[in-house]
C-alpha cells in the first residue's frame, strides 16, 4: 500500500489549535478530514523527514554535474553524443534519462539564431562606432538611407543542426550559429528611409565597382529623389569590396553624397535586414516555382511595406545602438 498524502501546513496549524483546546486525536481527525494516525504522527514529531515512495534516481548529482558539464563544452552536441558522453564519464543511461536530466537543468533544443562571426578587433570597431553614435536622435537616423543585398532562394530546407540552450541565452555567443556573408543565390539590392522603401534591384551575376555604381546610379538615385526630395540624406551601405572601392568613392564624391562610415559584419545594426526578414517570411507562403514567381513574389512583398513600418525600424536606432554597447560589441537580437 502506497505512502498516504502528507499533511499540509493547513491542517498541522489546525491540529495544534484544536489540540490546544483540549480536544482528542480521534476529534481532531475527525474535524480536518485524515487518519488518526497521521494526527498523531504529527503531534509526536514523526511525521517529519518520512521516505518518500517512488522509484529510486538513477543519477547522482556527481552525475548531474558531469553532464552540465558535458553541454556546456559543445551545445550542439546531439542526445546520442551527450549519452555518450555521459557514459564514458561512467553514468550508463539511456536516451530519455539524458533528455529528462537536460530538461530539469533548463536546456531546451532550439534551433539557433544565425549570426555573423566576428573577432575581437570587429567587436571592438562596432563598439567604437556605437559610442560615437550614442546620441544620435530619431530625427538624425531619419535622415540616413539605408541599403542593403540580400539572397532570395526558391527553396526552404531545414535549418540544420539545433542547439542546448536555456531561457535568457537565444544571444549567447556560444549559442549562435555563424552565418555566410556571400552565399551563391538570387541578389537583390534595395534601400529604404524613416519615409518608407525605394525600387528593387534584381542583380545579374556578381557585383563589382562598375556594377554597383550603375546601382546606384539607376535604383539609388531614383529611392532618394522618392523618399527625400530635394533635401539632404546620408547614404549607408556595408564595407563589401565593390562598395568600398575607391572609384565607388570618387563616385559618391562626384555627387555630392555624404556616405555613413559602418563597422563591418553588423547587419544587426541595418534596420532593413528586418524588412528583408518580412520579404521572406512571406515567401514562405508564396512558395514560388519560377525565377519568375519569385522576382513577382519578391516585388509584391517589398511594395506591401508601408512607410509605419519603415519609421518604426528607424526610431528602434537609438535601442541598436544600446544593444552593442551592453552586450560590448558582440551580436545583438536585432
Amino acid at each position: 500500500m502506497g505512502k498516504t498524502a502528507d499533511l499540509t501546513a493547513v491542517q498541522k496549524a489546525i491540529i495544534d489549535t484544536l489540540k490546544q483546546e483540549g480536544k482528542t486525536q480521534k476529534e481532531i481527525s475527525e474535524r480536518i478530514g485524515c487518519s488518526q494516525s497521521a494526527v498523531s504522527r504529527h503531534l509526536s514529531g514523526k511525521s517529519v523527514g518520512r521516505k518518500k515512495c517512488g522509484r529510486k534516481r538513477c543519477t547522482t548529482r556527481r552525475g548531474d554535474r558531469t553532464l552540465r558539464k558535458i553541454v556546456e563544452k559543445d551545445r550542439f552536441q546531439t542526445l546520442g553524443d551527450l549519452r555518450k558522453q555521459w557514459t564514458e564519464s561512467g553514468v550508463e543511461t539511456s536516451r530519455a534519462t539524458v533528455y529528462r536530466r537536460v530538461q530539469e537543468m533548463g536546456y531546451r533544443c532550439c534551433i539557433p539564431q544565425v549570426k555573423p562571426l566576428l573577432n575581437q578587433k570587429q567587436r571592438q570597431k562596432r563598439l567604437t562606432w556605437a559610442t560615437e553614435k550614442q546620441h544620435w536622435t530619431v530625427a538624425q537616423w531619419s535622415k540616413v538611407l539605408f541599403s542593403d543585398e540580400s539572397k532570395f532562394c526558391m527553396s526552404f530546407g531545414n535549418q540544420g543542426a539545433r542547439v542546448w540552450r536555456k531561457t535568457g541565452e537565444r544571444e549567447m555567443p556560444k549559442c549562435l550559429k555563424s552565418s555566410v556573408k556571400y552565399p551563391q543565390s538570387v541578389m537583390v539590392w534595395g534601400a529604404m528611409s524613416a519615409a518608407g522603401v525605394g525600387p528593387l534591384c534584381f542583380i545579374k551575376g556578381r557585383v563589382n565597382a562598375a556594377s554597383y555604381q550603375e546601382i546606384l546610379e539607376h535604383f539609388m538615385l531614383p529611392s532618394a529623389e522618392k523618399l527625400y526630395g530635394d533635401e539632404d540624406f546620408i547614404f549607408q551601405h556595408d564595407l563589401a569590396p565593390a562598395h568600398s572601392a575607391k572609384t565607388t568613392g570618387k563616385w559618391f564624391t562626384d555627387h555630392g553624397i555624404t556616405v555613413l562610415n559602418w563597422p563591418a559584419n553588423s547587419p544587426d545594426l541595418n534596420p532593413i535586414e528586418n524588412l528583408w526578414d518580412i520579404v521572406k517570411r512571406k515567401l514562405r507562403d508564396a512558395r514560388p516555382n519560377t525565377l519568375d514567381e519569385l522576382k513577382a513574389a519578391i516585388e509584391a512583398s517589398w511594395a506591401s511595406i508601408t512607410p509605419q513600418q519603415c519609421h518604426r525600424l528607424i526610431a528602434s536606432m537609438p535601442r541598436r545602438i544600446e544593444a552593442v554597447i551592453s552586450t560590448k560589441g558582440f551580436p545583438t537580437k536585432y
